[in-house]
């Protein structure tokens, strides 16, 4: 059964609200990282590099967890637990200046790194939780 995110918490998947990402390790512990997210209105969308360690993770292990806090109410937060259903590099490059616009202002990303290979992943929402 799919996760509903309620309408009163979609502003925080429109403004540029850190995500905190949990995915499990090789180990089973735990891995937390700060992401830049945005909702395509069913997946909770987000970018990285290939063969970083979230990546990683990710593809021995699809569920995951997000968090974001609002920035103007810290009390105020959405937690996404889910599955990764689609990892692609079909337009990643597009989707990461996005979100560099939203996040930095910047319609490029300026972080790229050589050879760096961009990927966009989709979370299914399983369990939403929210407060405040």
């Amino acid at each position: 059964m799919a996760g509903v995110i309620p309408d009163e918490y979609l502003d925080l998947l429109e403004k540029p609200a850190f995500g905190a990402l949990g995915t499990v390790m090789k180990d089973g512990s735990p891995q937390v990282t700060p992401i830049w997210v945005d909702y395509d209105g069913k997946h909770l969308r987000f970018n990285s590099a290939l063969g970083r360690v979230k990546d990683k993770n990710i593809r021995r292990d699809p569920r995951v967890s997000v968090s974001l806090v609002d920035p103007q109410n810290p009390y105020r937060y959405l937690e996404i637990r889910g599955r990764v259903v689609e990892i692609t590099q079909e337009g990643a490059d597009d989707h990461i200046n996005k979100l560099s616009q939203k996040y930095l202002g910047k319609p490029v990303y300026p972080f790229r790194q050589p050879g760096e290979v961009r990927v966009t992943y989709k979370i299914e929402a399983e369990k939403v939780s929210s407060m405040g």
